[in-house]
Formats: structure tokens, C-alpha cells, sequence
């Protein structure tokens, strides 16, 4: 346990001077009673157990001064409690590949019920917004508290030609942080950003140069996070891996789910097929890079698993907080208590 401020633990040093005090009270009392015989007859007459029963109240009270004290100090323990994520953005891949049975009944029908027992599941106050991507990415459902809007949106999603894997992570990314800036018709996305830290283009002057970016450590960012659920095949738009980086940089955590069979499954459409499996060596790097973990699942009940699975983690985190509220609490008990029993057995406070 810590203390935001520890210099107010001098005050402790109060609780020796009232047990010293105390113990001169009672000095002063025995004194009083040795000089009068009939207040040591009573005394006798009490018992033991009568004794103990004087000191308890003001026990009590020293205790709660004590945690009364310490709660000045603003402690602080490492606890687990409900997280700090706001939002979570969910990224459904709504390619054509996703119309394969090999998850019953079909991929992304999966998904989707998948994704609407997770909306269910996550607490009121985390904002939901929701990405769809095939061959492009687009905000469908902008974060909110609604749970019937990201409803709606999840259920209106249709197949589409392509996959961009990367460009369904940028576009959740920039829901999180809407000044980012990238490029969705290259490998790698972030060409204007790495001529930020290039010299100063000849006319422009300091201020009109934007703020250098700073990164910070992967799975620092405790306010949002990206659930990206996708087979992993990407055809179009920038490398997912290279995308995921922007994330890391940002601190920003991306959970992976694997939807479909490493087997796959042939898909037949008009006039052409395609076999189509689930790549899932960028999906872990994807979440290895973001200090996140990759999800498997290969059929409908594992893909509700998942997402029980991402609830938890989502919504439960190991943290430094401060407990004054505790202490506080514990302190106004014990004084209470000591009131009333002081009360009850002595008809006075203390």
C-alpha cells in the first residue's frame, strides 16, 4: 500500500500522546478511588469483565482516529476492479469469404450473433461503436451508449467484395483518435506521418508544422479498445500488421477472433470459386504487437466463448486506487460504534 500523501502521516504521531493522556486518566482516577473505600468496593464488585468493558469504548474510538488519519494520507492499494475502457470499437470483416458454412450457418451470421450476445453482456456505461470492412472499411455505428443503435447497425451488415483487414483496424483506431492521419491505398499506412520527423519543408514556418507524435508503450491506453473478428485473408488495402503498429504506438490493445476452419471451405459463386480458410499468423501478430491476445473460434458456440471471454477482460482490471473512501468508511463505523456502546453501558459519550 502507498500514499499519495505520505507527509500527512506525521499525524500519527497523535495516537501515542492520546494513549498516554489515557493511561494518566486512569492513574488519576485509581487515586481518586484509593482515597475514597467505597468507590473501591464498587470497584471490586464490577469484576474483571466490567473493567474491560470501561476501556472498549475508547479502544474503539483510537482505532477509528488511526484509519481516520490514514485516509487523510490518501492511501492507495493495487486492486482489481471494473476497468477504465469507454469505448470499444468492434470490427466485423464483411467480405465475401464470410459467407462460408464451415461456421454454421454461415461466417458472418456467426459473427453476428456473437457480436449482439457481447453488446448484451458489456456494461451500460461503455460507449460501443461498430466497423464494418470488406474491400473498404466504414464507420456504421459512431460509439455510443445506445445498445439498440449498435444493434441496428450490426444487423444491417451485408456482404461485400475484398478484404481489408488493415483498413477495418484504421478506421476503428481513428474512431478512438479522430486526428490520426493515414494512408488506406498503401502497404503501409503511415507515410505522412513518417515525414513528421523529417526536416521543414522549405516556406512553412513553425507554426504551421503539426505536433510531433510521441509514442507511448503498447497496452498503455486504458480508455479504449478495438475487437477485431475477421478470417484473416486480407486482398486489398494496407498490410494489417504494419496498421496494427499505429495501434501499438497509441497504446491502444487489439483483441483478435479468428472466425472459420484452417481447413476452410470452397466458395461458389456466380461463375467463379474460391477456397477460402482462416489465416491466422497476421491475427496473432496483430495482437501480440498491441499487448492483446488472439481468439479462435471455429464455430458458433466457441465464438460466444470468445466474447464471454473478452468480457472479462474487458471489463476487469488490475490498477493502483486510491481507498480514502474505505478508510473513511471503516473510521466512521468504529467511531459510531463506540458512541453507542458508550451509550448504552454508561449513559455518556466516551
Amino acid at each position: 500500500m502507498t500514499f499519495y500523501w505520505p507527509e500527512l502521516l506525521w499525524l500519527l504521531l497523535a495516537v501515542p500522546v492520546l494513549v498516554g493522556a489515557y493511561v494518566l486518566l486512569l492513574r488519576r482516577r485509581k487515586k481518586q478511588a484509593v482515597r475514597y473505600a467505597g468507590l473501591a468496593v464498587v470497584r471490586e464488585a464490577m469484576g474483571a469483565s466490567q473493567g474491560m468493558r470501561r476501556h472498549l469504548p475508547p479502544l474503539l474510538f483510537l482505532l477509528a482516529l488511526i484509519a481516520l488519519l490514514l485516509a487523510m494520507a490518501r492511501p492507495a492499494a493495487v486492486i482489481t476492479l471494473p476497468s477504465q475502457h469507454k469505448t470499444i470499437i468492434l470490427a466485423v470483416d464483411v467480405s465475401g469469404s464470410m459467407r462460408a458454412t464451415d461456421v454454421a450457418p454461415n461466417r458472418l451470421a456467426a459473427a453476428q450473433a456473437a457480436v449482439r450476445a457481447f453488446v448484451e453482456q458489456v456494461p451500460s456505461q461503455t460507449r460501443i461503436g461498430v466497423v464494418s470492412f470488406a474491400g473498404t472499411a466504414s464507420m456504421v455505428q459512431a460509439p455510443t451508449l445506445n445498445r439498440e443503435d449498435v444493434l441496428s447497425a450490426v444487423n444491417r451488415m451485408q456482404l461485400q467484395r475484398g478484404t481489408a483487414v488493415g483498413s477495418g483496424l484504421l478506421v476503428s483506431l481513428k474512431a478512438i483518435f479522430p486526428e490520426i492521419e493515414f494512408n488506406l491505398t498503401s502497404d503501409d499506412p503511415r507515410p505522412r506521418e513518417s515525414r513528421m520527423s523529417e526536416a521543414r519543408p522549405l516556406g512553412e514556418s513553425r507554426a504551421e508544422q503539426k505536433p510531433e507524435f510521441n509514442p507511448v508503450a503498447p497496452g498503455s491506453y486504458n480508455s479504449a479498445a478495438i475487437i477485431l473478428l475477421t478470417d484473416g485473408q486480407t486482398t486489398t488495402g494496407p498490410d494489417p500488421v504494419e496498421a496494427s503498429a499505429m495501434a501499438a504506438e497509441r497504446g491502444v490493445r487489439v483483441f483478435t477472433v479468428g472466425i472459420g476452419t484452417p481447413d476452410g471451405q470452397v466458395v461458389v459463386g456466380d461463375g467463379w470459386s474460391m477456397h477460402v480458410k482462416l489465416d491466422e499468423d497476421p491475427l496473432k501478430k496483430i495482437a501480440t504487437a498491441t499487448r492483446a491476445q488472439y481468439f479462435y473460434a471455429g464455430n458458433t458456440p466457441d465464438l460466444l466463448k470468445v466474447y464471454k471471454t473478452l468480457n472479462s477482460r474487458l471489463t476487469l482490471e488490475t490498477r493502483e486506487t486510491e481507498i480514502s473512501a474505505v478508510f473513511s468508511a471503516v473510521g466512521a463505523v468504529l467511531a459510531l460504534l463506540a458512541a453507542m456502546l458508550s451509550m448504552l453501558w454508561f449513559n455518556r459519550l466516551l
